[in-house]
């Protein structure tokens, strides 16, 4: 059966900044969120999802949406990157409660300003005007000609330097509903689509949420800034992050490429569950290895989609087959959670939701004790840890030390003496135990010291072995 996705209901008023590419949209974005949030360049049209924030101000708290410059005049190709960036704008003018609009107060009043006016007109939202790169109080007056195109108010400002942000902040909450609860909106687990570029992870997306929520476009490099997308998967609530490709280090085309891919990296670390996706038709490169690599040293629990396998014919188009070549290049990804999908066909997806549950699941699992110690029994009993000096090592006890992702420590007489692939050895047997499933289960050897070794060798797993004889009045009480 296949989950119900649902878009999580914003319990913030929404704030939309739009305008014409390169009159300093994300630079406001950017001032308004109080984080460097959005990438920004002397280029224009850097922006071209829709980036969305939390900000805060005057003790309101509200969602800022930042969008890739666009002009009224609709493209004469729908499926021209331009007109997807124009439509994403609108549908972020369609859902906010307040639209901010920046104009270039160096570049001054062009046609297209004209009409860009006259389209937030028709929207029926409140509309605030902002005069950007107003940078000094002399350059103040040059806003002025901007009430030619029937602007009623202006604000000049320079997100730059922050000169006039707060004033339009002021009447940016004026405009804004009154909510009688503000509960954060970025709350749930967190899955980030990982990958190089023009594998297709926005189009995963966009499958998932049915809805053209990321561009999709043929040339590789299209998605920039990561995507948030707060859903509820069964009713339980994830966010959803769509993120720039990751190409060889030295492969990356320009500067803006290279900026969304490091941001993409360090979403590694802000992330909880990983999905890499693969280009089916290639396999999985070396570099996908390392990526792969990355997020599991990192402790993110990891799910692979192996895409375009609509693009496969013949034996090359077998699962098993898939499964078998993979694990037998990268051994050390064999166990990973593996889905052959098309997200152009949405072949393969249908079981995306339960695998990803089960990954989540491992993510966050509380291992019992009683069940970790018979577990460990279990092991040690079919195969004892070796003895290096040629005394043995004993095991005592296990406990669950961390979640996100799971951590047992193993308490021992010599964890230094422990090899390391008993360490693999006792790991298997816990994720098998468990039906851990995507997720780097950590296991710690630590010494527990109150158990030191008699001269026979033998240690006290239940208490502290005494180094002399009770005495005759300790043995009568």
């Amino acid at each position: 059966m296949r989950a119900r996705v649902e878009a999580a209901r914003r319990s913030l008023p929404v704030v939309a900044i739009v305008g014409r590419p390169n009159v300093g949209k994300s630079t406001l974005f950017n001032r308004i969120v109080r984080a460097r949030r959005a990438i920004v360049d002397d280029l224009p049209g850097v922006t071209r999802d829709r980036v969305v924030a939390r900000a805060e101000h005057g003790g309101h708290a509200f969602v800022c949406v930042d969008t890739g410059g666009f002009v009224a005049d609709v493209p004469r190709d729908p499926a021209d990157l331009a007109a997807q960036v124009r439509a994403q704008a609108l549908a972020a003018v369609e859902e906010a409660d307040c639209v901010v609009c920046v104009l270039d107060g160096i570049a001054g009043l062009a046609p297209a300003d004209r009409d860009t006016v006259r389209l937030l007109a028709r929207a029926g939202k409140p509309v605030l005007f902002a005069v950007n790169k107003i940078d000094t109080a002399g350059r103040e007056p040059a806003a002025a000609e901007f009430y030619a195109a029937g602007v009623e108010r202006l604000f000049p400002v320079s997100a730059a330097h922050n000169r006039g942000v707060d004033e339009l902040l002021d009447a940016v909450v004026a405009q804004l509903p009154v909510t009688a609860e503000e509960v954060r909106d970025d709350h749930g687990t967190r899955l980030a689509l990982l990958g190089r570029p023009n594998v297709g992870k926005s189009s995963i997306l966009n499958r998932l949420l049915g809805a053209e929520r990321a561009l999709v476009a043929p040339e590789a490099g299209t998605t920039r800034d990561h995507i948030d997308t707060p859903v509820r998967i069964d009713g339980r609530p994830f966010v959803l992050i769509d993120t720039a490709g990751i190409r060889r280090r030295g492969r990356a085309s320009n500067v803006i490429e290279r900026h969304g891919a490091v941001r993409a990296l360090g979403m590694i670390e802000r992330t909880d569950l990983v999905c890499f996706v693969l280009d089916a038709t290639e396999g999985m490169t070396d570099q996908d290895a390392r990526l792969v690599g990355r997020a599991w040293e990192a402790g993110r629990g990891v799910l692979l989609l192996a895409n375009k396998w609509d693009l496969l014919s013949g034996p090359r188009r077998d699962v098993r087959t898939f499964r078998r070549t993979l694990a037998a290049a990268h051994p050390a990804f064999a166990s990973l959670p593996l889905l052959c999908v098309s997200a152009r066909t949405g072949e393969g997806l249908e079981g995306f939701f339960g695998v990803l549950a089960q990954v989540e699941r491992s993510y966050h699992a509380a291992l019992g004790t009683p069940r970790l110690n018979q577990v460990l029994r279990a092991a040690v009993e079919a195969h004892a840890p070796p003895s290096p000096d040629g005394r043995p090592v004993r095991l005592f006890y296990v406990t669950q030390t961390h979640a996100a992702p799971p951590e047992v420590t193993v308490f021992a007489s010599a964890p230094s003496h422990i090899p390391t692939a008993y360490q693999r050895f006792l790991r298997t047997r816990f994720v098998e135990a468990f039906g851990l499933v995507g997720v780097p289960l950590r296991v710690r050897f630590r010494a527990r010291r109150d158990a030191p070794v008699n001269p026979r060798g033998d240690r006290g797993a239940r208490g502290r072995l005494r180094s002399r004889p009770r005495s005759t009045a300790a043995r009568a009480r």
